[in-house]
């Protein structure tokens, strides 16, 4: 049993799309994998070619998350979770300088801050076993499932091809095609999708990772940064008029903060998995799209990340931080999920387009740590390794890396390759925790507003076939919820009102 990637229009031609250099595509929609949840295929020419393309397509903003700023602080762990993870980070007392940034995720440089989208939340931090960096979201959830899709959503929300404006009609022609998107979608639409500030609002890891502990155990963990300022949000209202007359509110409002000695802090809790239990488990636990119930796997607490220092320099400091999901120490790894698989290419690779070759040796991007890498030279080289061989192994004393054997940090997998989703655990689908967070999270009031929300950015020049699907695509997440959806739009259109 597999899942499905949702009804697709059929092309009026007939034809597939084709790589670049014109041969016949094999998919647009799935990335080659061993099995079903197997990782992913290096070889995978279509699916290398979608993403090392799409990190090039504009210079030398980030494409996603351009508008963004951020502050340095320090990461203190408080509690005793070495029976979980080696890393020396998260070991009890261990303090770590570090980086964090936010941003949006669809808006280009210069755009309103206060946009409805999902925030990043992006953290670097410099241990003492080299850089670990978690890019993660104000979300524990995200869109989509596999990379393949990755470029085709940004795209679906940043401009249309033509008139080079922003289109609720091509936002949801992509959401109701791919229906996973529905519990983020329920996300973005709620009162989450539009925190007050950057400190009143919570991030998260949003993928699953691997923890290793010191006798080798593995453990798989999501990460939950809860605000200590508490989660709070603002109104359509108050959004658009900031946009207007303070494009910059959450970027000034960090800023401020921190200059005023008001420090903004995350208390850091893991969900913790027993290794064998993702086989089993009742959904799917490397599905982007998917939580783990609490009540299932409860929060733990590690520790404090807190924000006390300004960049001296915006664009050397926090334009050039360049964040990706390969950094990662001993203790931690990844995980099957494909996404992150999938960025664990395409960010550093991103960086190197964005940045330059070297971006690493950038003194924001620096580890603190000595480097012996086995990479040279390229623009703008400024580290160097003198005259020491450049080649592995040599006979001349420069140490090189030779683990042989099962990977510390990997998984099992088997099967023959595959262009396929995921194959189902025996809960998922694409609408029920979505419906699960209009139901028993939501109160009657956020309710309310969802369904206020999304009738109003459906009345923003959804046309059909599209509208038709997104009525639908709500009454899949929730029945009563969708009716009174398709309801408001109808009072909107027929008052001759509408909002962005």
């Amino acid at each position: 049993m597999t899942e499905t990637n949702g009804a697709l229009p059929t092309p009026s031609n007939g034809a597939g799309s084709t790589l670049d250099s014109g041969a016949p595509a094999a998919s647009d929609r799935n990335s080659l994998s061993i099995g079903s949840n197997g990782p992913l295929l290096l070889h995978d020419v279509r699916l290398v070619e979608t993403l090392a393309h799409f990190n090039r397509e504009r210079v030398p903003e980030r494409n996603p998350h351009a508008k963004g700023a951020g502050a340095f602080g320090v990461f203190e762990t408080t509690e005793d979770v070495s029976r979980y993870t080696k890393a020396a980070l998260f070991q009890k007392g261990a303090r770590t300088e570090m980086l964090a940034r936010f941003s949006t995720v669809a808006g280009e440089q210069g755009s309103p801050d206060t946009w409805r989208d999902v925030r990043g939340f992006a953290l670097k931090f410099y241990t003492s076993e080299g850089n670990y960096d978690i890019v993660g979201n104000n979300t524990p959830i995200f869109f989509l499932r596999d990379p393949m899709k990755f470029p085709h959503f940004i795209r679906s929300q940043k401009r249309m091809p033509g008139t080079g404006l922003r289109d609720n009609n091509m936002q949801w022609d992509f959401w109701t095609l791919n229906p996973e998107s529905a519990h983020q979608v329920t996300y973005l639409m709620g009162d989450r999708g539009l925190p007050k500030t950057w400190r009143h609002m919570n991030g998260y890891g949003s993928h699953t990772y691997m923890w290793i502990n010191a006798q080798g155990e593995k453990f798989w963990v999501k990460y939950h940064f809860k605000t200590d300022q508490g989660v709070q949000t603002m109104t359509d209202e108050e959004a658009e008029r900031l946009a207007g007359s303070d494009a910059d509110f959450h970027r000034r409002d960090l800023v401020e903060a921190i200059e005023r000695g008001e420090y903004p802090s995350w208390t850091l809790y893991v969900q913790v998995m027993p290794y064998e239990d993702a086989k089993t488990y009742r959904f799917n636990p490397f599905d982007l799209t998917k939580v783990w119930p609490h009540s299932d796997y409860p929060l733990i607490k590690v520790g404090k990340m807190t924000l006390n220092r300004n960049p001296e320099n915006f664009f050397a400091e926090i334009e050039q931080a360049a964040f990706a999901p390969s950094n990662l120490v001993p203790g931690i790894g990844v995980s099957p999920d494909k996404m992150l698989l999938g960025r664990v290419f395409a960010y550093a690779d991103a960086q190197r387009a964005r940045i330059g070759t070297n971006y690493l040796q950038l003194p924001v991007n620096k580890p603190k740590v000595k480097v012996n890498s086995y990479t040279f030279d390229g623009h703008m080289t400024y580290e160097h390794s003198g005259s020491a061989p450049v080649y592995a192994p040599n006979s001349y004393g420069r140490p090189w890396s030779d683990e042989t054997g099962p990977a510390e940090d990997g998984w099992e997998a088997d099967g023959e390759m595959v262009r396929s989703a995921y194959s189902l655990h025996a809960e998922d689908d694409d609408f029920s925790q979505a419906g699960t967070l209009v139901r028993e999270v939501f109160d009657d009031a956020q309710r309310e507003r969802l369904v206020q929300t999304v009738a109003n950015h459906l009345a923003g020049g959804v046309v059909e076939p599209v509208l038709s699907r997104a009525f639908q695509y709500w009454r899949n997440v929730d029945g009563a919820v969708g009716e009174r959806i398709e309801k408001a739009y109808y009072e909107i259109k027929a008052n001759g009102a509408s909002s962005r």
